[in-house]
């Protein structure tokens, strides 16, 4: 990656006028955006394909969507705005994040989002660089009213005002090329680490599937299992049956009254999206009160339960507890406790495993279910060693997840260089702080 302290400056600049931005190159002007742009709404186009607005990645076709909103359309769409090629398009109430973007379709969009027509002054592709960087997001947060994050509406009459900072055309074009070339690099670059990434998750899960199926010893005499998915297992290993290992097998409930009963600060109650192969993630966890946590006494969580995803999308995921803070559950995750006879890190490898997860996709198939019922977990197959060796395998395990977490961070923190270096070079080039040349573009 180029420093953008070495990339060449413009010979002269001036004062914007406005703080945040500083110094422009003199021979750039200002304009408020009502001066290059136009509000528009044309409606009755209900049968134009569907568009929407997202936050990384601007105006899309809605079939390109990877997951689906829940209030994504209504089934009436004739007060769906029309969006032509070059229109710049606002998610009314997410603009202040950052969901706004210059359109490349003709399409229509939700009537709850604001269509401008820009003016001929502004290259579409140099827009859609400046509308979406940081310095222009800013202008959408103060021209929106609301409180708090979740109902902010953006309010034309003030966002008309927010001023806009042109380099002629042809350098808006240069600018946009010398764009799109960087930033397809710095994507490709980002992609060939999350492939890294991929790889060294498989490579990982490859070699605890290795070691709670056949141990650590390549040598060991090994004997069929009896179970087609298990295969063959160590001759000294015995099969055992989840409700074997396990002296608690159960889930809990959402609290009476629902999400109102969330509180700022409280016992965390964990649910599904709080539960990672690889972690517990209390980010956005709920939280509940002391009272609440012990009228749900049957399903608080203790130090190296075993928590498993039983419902939806991200059935399946399954981490252990290692802490003793207090915490719950709801309905849907269940907590296995693993009794003397089984180590937690062993079982929950055992879950993660080829071995665990497929016989929750056979039960699903099976079944037609969309979720595990306990009865089901309970009769899951385990091959276990002897304590001792269950030991030694958890941890060779908690060592191998250690290394692969340290090469998956060194990865990630890459990934995040990357992504700062794009942000700051996008700003630097739609403000004038770096000068884009025919050359740079040609290179």
């Amino acid at each position: 990656m180029e420093r953008l302290a070495l990339m060449p400056k413009y010979e002269a600049y001036k004062n914007s006028g406005v703080e945040w931005l500083g110094a422009i190159p003199v021979h750039w002007n200002s304009f408020p955006l009502c001066a290059k742009s136009k509000l528009k709404s044309i409606s009755n186009n209900e049968n134009e394909e569907l568009l929407s607005v997202y936050l990384d990645k601007g105006v899309i076709k809605f079939d390109d969507v990877d997951a689906k909103r829940t209030n994504a359309t209504s089934s009436d769409l004739t007060k769906y705005q029309l969006v032509e090629p070059g229109d710049f398009v606002l998610n009314n109430q997410q603009a202040w994040r950052g969901s706004v973007g210059v359109s490349d379709y003709r399409g229509i969009v939700s009537p709850a989002y604001l269509v401008l027509s820009l003016s001929e002054d502004i290259v579409p592709r140099f827009g859609n660089y400046l509308f979406r960087d940081g310095a222009m997001v800013a202008n959408y947060l103060v021209s929106s009213k609301g409180v708090g994050t979740i109902q902010r509406n953006l309010y034309w009459p003030q966002l008309k005002r927010a001023l806009v900072f042109l380099p002629p055309t042809e350098e808006q074009l240069l600018i946009a090329c010398f764009l799109d070339k960087k930033t397809a690099q710095i994507d490709d670059a980002i992609a060939i680490k999350e492939q890294q990434i991929s790889l060294l998750k498989e490579r990982k899960q490859i070699i605890i599937q290795q070691a709670v199926t056949q141990g650590l010893d390549p040598n060991v005499p090994m004997k069929d299992s009896g179970v087609d998915w298990i295969g063959m297992i160590p001759a000294h290993w015995v099969l055992k049956k989840i409700k074997h290992v396990a002296s608690k097998i159960g889930s809990g409930v959402t609290p009476t009254g629902g999400g109102s009963t969330y509180l700022d600060d409280g016992i965390p109650l964990l649910r599904s999206q709080n539960i990672h192969f690889d972690r517990i993630d209390l980010t956005d966890v709920a939280r509940i009160s002391n009272k609440t946590h012990e009228g749900m006494s049957n399903s608080k969580v203790k130090k190296g339960d075993v928590l498993l995803n039983i419902t939806g999308g991200s059935i399946g995921r399954c981490y252990y507890v290692d802490s003793s803070d207090e915490m719950n559950v709801n309905q849907h995750v269940c907590i296995v406790r693993p009794n003397k006879i089984i180590k937690t890190v062993f079982l929950n490898a055992v879950l993660a495993s080829e071995i665990g997860q497929g016989q929750i996709w056979y039960f699903q198939q099976g079944g037609g279910r969309e979720g595990l019922n306990f009865q089901a977990l309970k009769n899951f197959y385990i091959a276990l060693p002897p304590e001792a060796q269950q030991v030694e395998i958890a941890e060779y395990i908690d060592e191998l997840e250690k290394e692969f977490y340290s090469a998956i961070q060194i990865q990630l923190m890459q990934i995040e260089k990357l992504k700062e270096y794009k942000t700051s070079l996008i700003n630097s080039a739609v403000t004038g702080k770096i000068k884009i040349t025919p050359e740079m573009v040609e290179q």
